[in-house]
């Protein structure tokens, strides 16, 4: 029998694959303070140089997971939201350091959920739900699901296909043992594909009625979604996800269910859920939507997300856990406790990947380092970048209306800081900003300096001078936020407000997302960045 022990032995001793790092069952291991490298700007990074990762392999908001074996390379993206440009494709060669490629999507139709990416006769496909806002009420209206294609995983892309799939989310792409295409969706519900995978064929059908867990489990609704599909051997394995991916620490889970074929019947797995958070005394809460995948040296992971624990405004960050397969052919997972360190897929460092957050304004860099929130069609237009600054043609109110730049951060304490020049009749300024309801930071007009607390106008305004031009600092030192500003940089004022910003996340205004840097111009004119800054904390 293989137990969690001999396997994670066979995974350190290198009997899974090639030569690992010697290190004893994770289960055995005693816990030991949270350590990470650090890259350039000192932020925290999972590949300890050493043989050894440790989680999270994507810090900050980087929610469920896709991914692609293809061959030797391994692509991944992520839901990104509002974000435009957006789907950053990401590629690694050891599943633990990534490198971006660029974004996939140019022209967002809505709020992009949970896509999947598949490979078939050559051609890569990713299968995209648009949720578009306002929530009318109306499921169907609300959510789309749509396709792009490309012959390379760094494209050029497709523009969006209307798959006609309405009220349903979350898809997964399988090809079955009769060689046609099948797309799972939110429910368990499931579609026939065209041979191009470009259309449907026949209508949406139920396909598995999920696992239940014990009614008296702590979580945040059942809403089984998340399918994933794969085949190995002669089963097809079905992973989705219950439990809802926020609410208490213990919503979230990975469950798993097989057949000989593609279209079912699905028998659960007699050990479900496969992945859980039991207490909200572990490291990671609500830990869910997981891939399974073959590692570079034959041995078995999942990737899925979770909030850190204490640190969910940073969002649903990736994880990476090894697991098994045991003598009735079902998963198990190896990961226990996922503070520690676990061994490299590969056995060895790898080459750093993301990217830097400091911008010096020389070249764009959208859809990777900044992205639009809540971008209207052609809001590219409004930015202009070169010479050492970004000029932002000024839009809407407010933080609110204005659609800022974003930048996603994972790290637990960073300062941020940037120069802002307005035009008569603009605002501009820097903010942590998690929704157009909830953000906070400052921002100038040449008369006055507004403060943002909450989503809104603060009553406490601050008396910075009144000019036109400002140095502008934010400095989040583990969830207590404080501003500075400066009129040559070098010398700053404190704001003479702080604020604690823990609850700045889902469960406070119901939307997934993340608190992050962000620059926003609103009112008429032009609003002028220049340096900005990003530096984690020790």
């Amino acid at each position: 029998m293989v137990t969690r022990r001999s396997a994670l032995e066979s995974l350190a001793t290198g009997a899974m694959g090639a030569a690992l790092p010697a290190v004893p069952a994770l289960a055995a291991q005693k816990p030991r303070p949270v350590t990470h490298a650090t890259g350039p700007e000192g932020e925290r990074r999972a590949d300890l140089g050493n043989g050894w990762y440790r989680n999270p392999i994507m810090p900050g908001d980087y929610p469920d997971p896709s991914i692609l074996k293809d061959g030797d390379d391994y692509y991944m993206t992520h839901s990104s939201f509002e974000a435009a440009p957006g789907l950053i494709i990401w590629h690694s060669r050891d599943l633990v350091n990534w490198r971006p490629i660029g974004p996939a999507l140019e022209k967002p139709l809505g709020t992009v959920f949970a896509v999947d990416i598949a490979k078939h006769n050559g051609r890569y496909f990713i299968y995209i739900p648009f949720m578009k806002a306002p929530w009318s009420g109306d499921l169907a209206s609300f959510a789309n699901i749509y396709v792009i294609h490309a012959e390379s995983m760094a494209g050029p892309w497709s523009d969006p296909i209307d798959l006609k799939i309405h009220g349903l989310i979350d898809p997964g792409h399988v090809v079955g043992e009769d060689g046609k295409r099948y797309l799972y969706l939110s429910g368990v519900n499931r579609v026939a594909l065209a041979d191009d995978g470009l259309s449907t064929v026949g209508p949406v059908e139920p396909a598995y009625e999920g696992w239940h867990y014990p009614e008296e489990w702590i979580t945040e609704g059942y809403s089984l979604e998340g399918p994933k599909l794969f085949r190995r051997g002669e089963w097809f394995y079905l992973v989705s996800a219950v439990g809802g991916t926020s609410g208490p620490a213990t919503s979230h889970m990975v469950i798993i269910a097989r057949s000989k074929s593609a279209k079912g019947p699905w028998v659960n797995c007699p050990h479900n859920p496969i992945v859980r958070t039991h207490s909200d005394k572990e490291a990671w809460w609500s830990r869910g939507h997981a891939t399974m995948v073959e590692g570079p040296k034959s041995a078995w992971y999942m990737v899925y997300h979770g909030y850190e624990k204490d640190y969910r405004s940073l969002g649903r960050q990736t994880l990476l856990e090894p697991m098994t397969w045991d003598a009735d052919g079902w998963p198990r997972a190896l990961g226990g406790d996922l503070s520690l360190a676990m061994p490299m897929p590969t056995g060895k460092a790898g080459t750093p990947g993301g990217f830097t957050r400091s911008d010096d304004f020389t070249r764009p860099a959208f859809g990777t380092r900044w992205s639009f929130y809540g971008a209207a069609p052609g809001e590219l237009a409004r930015a202009k970048v070169g010479g050492g600054v970004l000029e932002l043609a000024a839009k809407g109110t407010g933080p609110a209306d204005c659609s800022p730049l974003t930048q996603t951060v994972g790290d637990h304490a960073y300062e941020i800081s940037v120069s802002v020049d307005v035009d008569a009749g603009a605002q501009g300024g820097l903010l942590l900003f998690y929704d157009d309801r909830l953000f906070l930071g400052m921002g100038i007009d040449g008369q006055r300096m507004i403060t943002w607390r909450g989503g809104r106008s603060s009553f406490w305004q601050e008396p910075a001078p009144r000019v036109g031009k400002l140095h502008l600092k934010i400095v989040n030192d583990r969830q207590i936020v404080t501003f500075y500003y400066s009129l040559d940089g070098k010398t700053w004022t404190r704001h003479g407000i702080r604020s604690e910003v823990s609850g700045y996340q889902a469960n406070t205004v119901d939307d997934l997302s993340s608190l992050r840097p962000a620059l926003y111009a609103s009112g008429k004119g032009v609003v002028r960045f220049m340096d900005y800054r990003f530096r984690a904390l020790p």
